[in-house]
């Protein structure tokens, strides 16, 4: 299965993103890039909003996020039922949010990881699956929250 990988950032994560950018094209996986395009100071709910609905309504299997830090992003993400948004810092992060909670969206501070490491971690994030088993029952545990509290807002 050839995943569709969404990608967008703030200004703040905007030289990472060119770098994970140059990645995912060296290494032949198709992407989406939702911007932003420059360094421009944008406000980075209105980017990282239309990813995480892609990702939500299953248009992108996967998506990566990258603000200063990697916080505003992955909160911004967390807020869409259906997305769950790790940030990571290292390897073991990153394919551990894949093995174990089935994160469909990556967050990478830009001003936190090295070109380099970003590279590793998109890596190995986009290469690890999910194990399922009590991990899956944690995952619905998840889902049942998001129903639970989309109810109450109706």
């Amino acid at each position: 299965m050839v995943l569709r990988v969404a990608i967008a950032c703030d200004h703040g994560g905007f030289k990472l993103k060119q770098e994970v950018v140059e990645y995912l094209e060296s290494a032949g996986i198709p992407f989406q890039d939702f911007g932003t395009f420059s360094e421009e100071s944008v406000d980075y709910p209105d980017v990282v909003l239309p990813v995480a609905e892609a990702v939500a309504r299953g248009e992108c299997d996967r998506a990566v996020l990258l603000c200063g830090t990697g916080i505003g992003v992955s909160i911004v993400a967390n807020k869409v039922p259906g997305v769950r948004a790790a940030l990571c810092h290292d390897t073991y992060s990153a394919r551990h949010s894949r093995l174990h909670n089935d994160a469909n969206v990556l967050a990478l501070g830009g001003r936190v990881v090295g070109p380099g490491l970003a590279r590793d971690i998109v890596a190995d994030w986009l290469e690890t699956g999910f194990e399922g088993g009590r991990h899956a029952r944690r995952v619905g545990k998840i889902t049942a929250i998001e129903e639970k509290y989309a109810l109450r807002r109706s």
